[in-house]
């Protein structure tokens, strides 16, 4: 099977240079099929360790041209990476007072401006100077963890923060002037709620007035900024739509944790301790909170499945439970969807069908942040560990599809019931000294405790010594 499969492959590729060369195929489409190959995917392989941060990495983004990669670590610096040859074009700190959340470069603007977001609930604007110097400055302020932003396409100004306040803000890099659009509120049944903590934030390529916004339940909003009156005479906290698996409402044990666009306008949704679902635009429940709970407490599951708008794509074999992690497309035409999961894993399913088909060993913890290249095959991946990792088509040998997805999830789950007391010490180690609080001795006595459970954490021991190094400081 695997034979036929790979003669197939290598018959269309001759058939598709054959078709370009008579000009029954146009270069880019011939560029974007090529690019778009599983052959490629299968090919995946590590490139190059990026090392120079001295926290986690939490984000990494490349700017519009793709030669440029842009990362934000707990060590509260931002680095502007050559990702080809590996070297650090420019370092800085950022002015963050805790770990960077979210880096991004502005388009347009000749990879000058940089805004940042943080767990210091503050978003932040560097411009660099023509002689490499940096002077950040305070734009705004979340009351909590400032966790995504997301720049508007195209634009060298506008770009939008959410943070675990339930508040969404919207920039303007040209007055330098927060705009404060609404508070997300819980569903009219969980008022008691107060706020919805806000993680991701996306704004739809084709129609950049429309983004999206998903946290602490079941529920990704969908908003019109055309919808917004400036002089604030009217409120805008009213969504246009809202995303949920039908199986899904009413969970409130559920929380979203990342969000992407396709250039189809094709939502993708990551459930903590849950599945990553595929929406199309059309799938939406309307923008009566109030009618789709009623629906959903009195309609049966033919009702529902009559409805004429489907049931999302799922995708699954991950493990999403300890950290925020992001979701992404992959491809020219968004042919893939990868994430990374608890195990230490980064997932590449064929978003056409929901297959998976490659599974990386990318962290020896956690994978969170996958970002793809803008115009090639290329992948950068961060997570818990002080590095970014390069991924390119670049083995000799085609990997094998995962054979046994059942055990892959199996695996990634129980690792992670063991695993999981080590990634919370890890983590809160590195909030600490982030902060600089003077805690050292209570920190190295849970470790010591937790090197002496034997019975619990035999497995983990070096594991744990390995991420509390800096306690011995």
């Amino acid at each position: 099977m695997t034979k036929k499969r790979d003669r197939a492959s290598i018959d269309m590729a001759v058939l598709d240079i054959c078709r370009r060369e008579v000009g029954h195929l146009s270069t880019r489409k011939f560029a974007n099929r090529l690019a778009a190959s599983e052959d490629l995917v299968l090919r995946l392989d590590l490139l190059r360790k990026l090392e120079k941060h001295r926290g986690c990495v939490n984000t990494v983004s490349f700017n519009a041209d793709g030669d440029i990669l842009v990362s934000g670590s707990d060590d509260r610096r931002v680095i502007l990476w050559d990702w080809e040859t590996g070297n650090v074009r420019l370092s800085f700190h950022s002015g963050h007072n805790n770990n960077i959340f979210q880096a991004k470069i502005m388009p347009g603007t000749d990879d000058r401006s940089i805004v940042t977001c943080a767990a210091d609930g503050q978003v932040r604007h560097a411009m660099i100077s023509e002689r490499g110097e940096v002077e950040p400055k305070l734009l705004g302020k979340h009351q909590g963890r400032a966790h995504k932003l997301a720049n508007e396409p195209g634009s060298p100004h506008i770009f939008y923060t959410c943070g675990e306040d339930g508040l969404v803000q919207h920039f303007d890099l040209r007055t330098g002037v927060a705009t404060e659009l609404f508070s997300c509120q819980p569903m009219p049944d969980r008022s008691f709620v107060g706020v919805v903590n806000l993680n991701s934030i996306a704004i739809d390529p084709r129609n950049p007035n429309l983004f999206v916004i998903a946290g602490s339940d079941e529920f990704t909003r969908l908003y019109d900024i055309r919808r917004y009156r400036w002089d604030g005479s009217s409120a805008f906290g009213k969504s246009a739509d809202y995303f949920c698996p039908r199986h899904l409402i009413g969970d409130e044990n559920l929380g979203i944790t990342g969000l992407a666009f396709s250039d189809q306008s094709e939502l993708l949704v990551s459930y903590c301790d849950d599945f990553i679902y595929l929406f199309s635009k059309d799938m939406g429940l309307g923008n009566d909170a109030n009618a789709i709970l009623d629906k959903h407490a009195a309609g049966s599951d033919s009702e529902i499945e009559t409805d004429g708008k489907g049931s999302p794509q799922l995708y699954k074999g991950h493990r999403n439970c300890m950290t925020v992690k992001g979701v992404n497309f992959f491809g020219p035409k968004c042919e893939y969807v990868v994430s990374g999961s608890d195990c230490g894993r980064m997932f590449i399913w064929r978003k056409s069908d929901t297959k998976l088909v490659r599974v990386l060993e990318a962290d020896k913890q956690v994978v969170n942040c996958i970002e793809a290249h803008p115009h090639t095959t290329m992948l950068a991946s961060s997570g818990m560990e002080r590095d970014i990792k390069i991924w390119t088509p670049s083995a000799i040998e085609k990997a094998t599809h995962p054979t046994n997805v059942e055990k892959v999830c199996f695996l990634a789950k129980n690792y992670m019931v063991i695993l999981e007391p080590v990634v919370s010490v890890h983590v809160l180690i590195c909030q600490m000294i982030a902060n600089n609080l003077k805690l050292k001795i209570v920190l190295l006595c849970l470790v010591l405790f937790i090197c002496i459970r034997g019975d619990i954490f035999d497995q983990f021991r070096i594991l744990v010594l390995f991420n509390a190094w800096p306690l011995f400081i």
